[in-house]
């Protein structure tokens, strides 16, 4: 299989405020500089683009170094937080705007759907923009006239077809301009967030249909987006931009799982905070992940008992106390919830073992919920406390038995729970 896209140490700077350095000497010494093809001087004075901090630097770096490779035909999602990037990535490789620095090697012809209506003139009717944009793509008019009516029916606008763009509303422009780049020759498809503006039905229509092209006919598809479970649904690699820098590139469930726990796997995590805040009657104070020996583990394979052991902190006596843990997957699914039975505890610490022996879970991470209550108020509840790290594929299946410890206070579906 052959690479389609190849990035070789992009990197893409913005000058924030107004244009210049600020000094007629810089600009001359930028100037000098670029003419004997030279980096930038100024450059290395930039900053990571981190909007929850003030920078004291006015060139930020939008995309820093990044270098990958996209073989023909695969389906790569790029994922982050806003500002990090995914954006300018696309732009770039469009050709919408120039890197700083740093080389692209692009295989075939790019049809892009960057925003809302890009591309588009609004004077013009919806059909004389789909002749525009495969103009535009390199298109003779017989190969749009073939494409013509099958571009009308995906997009279901047929009825407005044929009026000026500048009156159709936002779901109306993405459902067109969806269609025509889908359904144009073109040997790579990059969609940018536009799709969250179409309704539920139009959203897994465009999902079949990136598919299709990707699976069915080889051609390689971008796709941004903050709906994880569109990402997962469709592709097969995945790009994790932080801050304009790639912090991974491998499958997708892997690096969603990342990009969602925003941590490394932690076996044990202590809370140290809440000794200090006084509006809690009850705090967790560590949570580790064991083997039923007692071992901590950083990886679970499929099949093999483990334990969660919580230890937590009561200020006050408490009638009927429950603690409670959960199981959600990284597109944060509950899958499994217990909890401990109702008993009258006394103020003090107390150590809780969540023994699962009956649950099997896919590859993945997953996290893990815990909460402290009692039958009428929650005392405390963490989510996403700790992950959990499934080594080995299997399915996920569900033990609906209930059965008794021989501890006592614990009666509880497919796990149990011992409070000391």
């Amino acid at each position: 299989m052959s690479t389609a896209i190849k990035v070789e140490d992009l990197s893409k700077v913005y000058h924030l405020g107004e244009i210049g350095t600020g000094t007629l000497s810089r600009d001359i010494e930028r100037w000098w500089a670029l003419l004997r093809g030279k980096e930038d001087p100024f450059l290395r004075l930039g900053e990571s683009n981190d909007r929850t901090k003030k920078g004291e630097s006015n060139i930020v770096y939008s995309l820093k170094d990044i270098s990958f490779d996209i073989q023909q035909g695969d389906a790569v999602g790029v994922i982050g937080r806003n500002g990090a990037g995914k954006s300018t990535l696309l732009k770039i490789l469009s050709r919408v705007t120039s890197p700083t620095k740093g080389n692209i090697y692009v295989k075939g012809r790019i049809a892009s759907l960057l925003e809302v209506g890009t591309g588009f003139h609004p004077e013009l009717t919806g059909r004389e923009n789909i002749y525009l944009n495969g103009t535009i793509l390199g298109m003779r008019k017989k190969e749009i006239d073939r494409r013509l009516d099958e571009i009308i029916d995906f997009s279901g606008i047929e009825r407005y077809i044929d009026t000026p763009v500048k009156r159709y509303s936002s779901g109306m422009y993405v459902r067109l301009a969806f269609a025509v780049a889908a359904h144009l020759i073109s040997e790579i498809l990059i969609v940018d967030e536009v799709l969250a503006v179409g309704d539920a039905e139009f959203q897994k229509k465009c999902l079949g249909k990136m598919g299709e092209v990707s699976k069915g006919q080889g051609r390689t598809v971008l796709f941004v987006s903050h709906n994880m479970h569109m990402i997962q649904k469709l592709c097969n690699t995945c790009l994790y931009l932080k801050e304009g820098s790639l912090l991974m590139h491998r499958d997708t469930q892997g690096v969603i799982g990342a990009y969602l726990n925003n941590k490394t796997f932690q076996s044990s995590v202590v809370f140290e905070n809440e000794e200090n805040n006084t509006h809690l009657l009850g705090f967790i104070k560590r949570v580790d992940i064991k083997t039923l020996n007692g071992q901590n583990i950083d990886e679970i394979p499929v099949g093999m008992p483990w334990k969660l052991v919580v230890q937590f902190k009561l200020l006050k006596d408490f009638p009927e106390f429950r603690i409670a843990s959960g199981i959600v997957t990284s597109q944060e699914m509950p899958l499994w919830t217990v909890w401990s039975s109702p008993s009258d505890i006394k103020a003090g610490i107390y150590t809780a073992e969540f023994i699962y022996n009956k649950i099997f879970l896919s590859t993945g991470t997953f996290s893990l919920n815990i909460g402290l209550s009692t039958r009428a108020n929650s005392i405390q509840y963490l989510e996403n406390c700790c992950n959990l790290n499934i080594s080995s594929a299997s399915e996920v299946t569900l033990d609906p038995q209930i059965y008794k410890t021989e501890h006592t206070g614990s009666i509880i579906n497919a796990t149990e729970v011992t409070i000391f």
